[in-house]
């Protein structure tokens, strides 16, 4: 293994005569990929966040738990135990009416066997309609946070493949110049090296 020497940091900006236009053209490259990757993913993972944030916040404040009453009986038999885990529950036909007084019915999950009456709390939007439990406050910041998360790393992902891709570019250059000076010299030695 050779021995390399200290790190010189920025090198590639420092002046030298052996330093290329290549060199510094490369160094510009990487840190304009690195502040453009930093600043994409912070901006779009916050921004992300804060969207996901606003509308479950938006959900909890609009949605509002309402009773329905089944209207058919459930099928299936009623079991002893009062099992309340999805995999006990079936889908039952039930009405319930809005906040703005009007008249819905849909199919909600309900133990086996409910018998027509059953009340049923189901989540309604503002026209009645069904929809799923809102978010508590720490699953919205969970959701929120995973969102943004894999929002700014995704963001982030594009200038820093931009800017490896320009850098091979530029290596792949420099590799041919190198090919192109060695054959230029190569012979003026009067031996071949390879």
């Amino acid at each position: 293994m050779a021995f390399r020497g200290p790190k010189v940091w920025l090198w590639r900006w420092r002046r030298n005569p052996l330093r290329r236009r290549t060199d510094a053209v490369e160094a510009w490259v990487v840190l304009g990929a690195w502040v453009l990757t930093v600043l994409a993913g912070v901006l779009a993972g916050l921004t992300a966040t804060r969207s996901v944030e606003d509308g479950l916040a938006r959900e909890r404040e609009e949605w509002r738990p309402a009773v329905a009453r089944l209207t058919d009986k459930a099928p299936g038999t009623a079991t002893a135990h009062s099992g309340t885990a999805s995999g006990d529950q079936v889908w039952g036909k039930a009405s319930w009416t809005a906040v703005d007084g009007t008249a819905h019915s849909g199919l909600v999950r309900v133990r086996p066997g409910s018998a027509v009456g059953t009340p049923v709390v189901v989540w309604t939007d503002r026209q009645g309609r069904l929809v799923t439990r809102p978010a508590t406050p720490a699953e919205a910041q969970l959701r929120s946070s995973l969102v943004g998360g894999l929002a700014g790393v995704s963001t982030a992902a594009v200038p820093f493949i931009a800017g490896r891709a320009l850098r091979a570019r530029l290596e792949r250059g420099r590799m041919d110049q190198w090919d192109t000076d060695w054959a230029r010299f190569d012979p003026l030695w009067g031996r071949k090296t390879r």
